[in-house]
């Protein structure tokens, strides 16, 4: 299975405003432990691997190249 990178969310722009309202009111520490509990329960949901190491090795290089 290859990673998804078109657009697949059915409502992004409201799934963004639902995204920033869960960190609303949150110190940096706290948005930043969300985020963190985000990324392990959409990473236990995907499950696979290969599709995990493949999203991290893009996350990364899309990080590096911003700075």
């Amino acid at each position: 299975m290859a990673l998804t990178l078109t657009p697949n969310i059915s409502d992004p722009d409201g799934f963004y405003d639902t995204l920033l309202a869960a960190h609303e009111g949150l110190s940096k520490a706290q948005s930043d432990a969300l985020n963190a509990r985000l990324i392990l329960v959409l990473a236990n949901h995907i499950g696979d691997r290969a599709i995990l190491e493949a999203a991290l090795k893009l996350a990364a290089r899309d990080g590096a190249s911003a700075s």
